[in-house]
């Protein structure tokens, strides 16, 4: 690789203060970075040493996601299958499955850079590497028959109003791919609002998703009703493995958990946090149960257990790879358990209480996002508060 190391040696100073594209050495930089390591050392102290920094920790969040993009493409060509009748193997599946959702990807890559370039141009910083994170959470979001305009669209919106109006890496307080996300919740509901399958069938294919079945229903025991539907499998342990419609990373249980215990052992994401938000989802589950034999309610979804809530919809996948987000979330041990069982709660409270909103994972960690500071500053406080009783005893 010498000869392109010599390349861009030789039109650095063009980029560089003085030079004529001077305005646009975020670019040269950014692809510099990509290309090769920087060669950049401090000379005064401290000097703090590390194994890992920004780009390291970006990669490990990309490769904690592979898991999630295989599964998905292999689930969006069996469900492609199943619609049509076919019968298929895995690599096929892979292989229509990858075909579909590889547009998705360019799209969010594209508009992505496009956002993140640009304001590294006006604001003359470099590119946080923090965009590639963003887009690749974002098409794991969407279902495979999302129209590539929308892609755009909610890229923009989450990478804009999500996270550079805020200043950019590590000052927004919302998840940018789940900003993009609700932006698409919200503007376009029949794309994506959970009521209806998305798979890349024949037109005229349709059905409801598995949370979409019992808030349809009233007066009916939840699981009972999901075993009913021949349409597709919405078992317990096929919910789990994921092979049910849904968004492209979404439905596998089991690959986000493998996702999961990768970032806890690498240190990126908060066991506290995961453990939190089952303990919260869990306990709310009972509660409502408990709700719905006592008060006789005729609404469905107060009927559904707890191991039910958990591989329905995005919650292990928002989990695992939303909530334990550093810039977002809590900052304090203490502070992150509360954080994880509220998510947890919250979830369980927007799917049953209101099941217009039949994946609450999402907005249950948007708006515990914006509660994360708040939560840390009495976590904070109590300890002030603790020691300052010591020291005057």
């Amino acid at each position: 690789m010498r000869w392109l190391r010599n390349i861009l040696d030789k039109v650095e100073p063009v980029f560089k203060k003085g030079g004529k594209l001077e305005k646009l050495y975020p670019i040269f930089e950014a692809t510099d970075t990509i290309l090769f390591s920087t060669d950049e050392r401090t000379h005064s102290g401290p000097h703090i040493r590390d194994s890992i920094d920004v780009k390291r920790v970006m990669i490990l969040v990309v490769v904690a996601l592979i898991p999630c993009y295989i599964f998905g493409a292999m689930n969006v060509g069996y469900q492609m299958a199943l619609a049509l009748g076919e019968t298929s193997t895995w690599q096929q599946n892979l292989i229509r499955g990858g075909l579909k959702i590889l547009p998705i990807i360019a799209v969010t890559f594209a508009a992505g850079a496009f956002w993140e370039l640009l304001f590294a141009v006006v604001r003359k910083h470099s590119v946080s590497e923090g965009f590639l994170v963003t887009c690749a959470l974002i098409p794991l979001v969407m279902p495979a028959t999302i129209p590539l305009w929308q892609v755009a669209v909610a890229t923009t919106f989450g990478i804009v109003i999500g996270k550079e109006i805020f200043g950019g890496v590590g000052m927004n307080i919302f998840n940018p791919a789940l900003v993009a996300r609700s932006f698409l919740f919200f503007t376009y509901p029949a794309r994506i609002s959970g009521d209806k399958v998305w798979v890349a069938g024949p037109d005229g294919y349709s059905g409801a998703t598995a949370l979409a079945v019992p808030a349809a229903e009233l007066n009916q025991d939840a699981v009972t009703l999901l075993e009913s539907v021949t349409q597709f499998d919405f078992s317990w342990i096929n919910m789990f493995n994921g092979w049910i419609p849904g968004s492209i990373g979404e439905t596998s249980t089991l690959w986000c958990g493998v996702g999961a215990l990768f970032l806890v052992i690498t240190g990126l994401g908060s066991w506290r946090v995961i453990v939190g938000a089952i303990l919260g989802l869990t306990g709310m589950a009972v509660l409502t149960n408990f709700m719905a034999e006592v008060t006789g309610s005729s609404n469905t979804m107060l009927t559904l257990p707890a191991h039910y809530h958990l591989v329905m919809g995005g919650f292990a996948f928002g989990v695992a790879f939303m909530a334990t987000e550093p810039v977002t979330g809590a900052h304090t041990d203490k502070g992150r358990w509360v954080y994880g069982f509220f998510i947890g709660a919250l979830t369980v409270i927007i799917r049953s209480i209101n099941p217009a909103y039949p994946e609450g994972t999402m907005l249950a960690i948007l708006l515990m996002n914006a509660f994360a500071p708040l939560i840390d500053y009495f976590v904070i406080q109590g300890n002030v508060k603790r020691r300052m009783a010591r020291y005057a005893q």
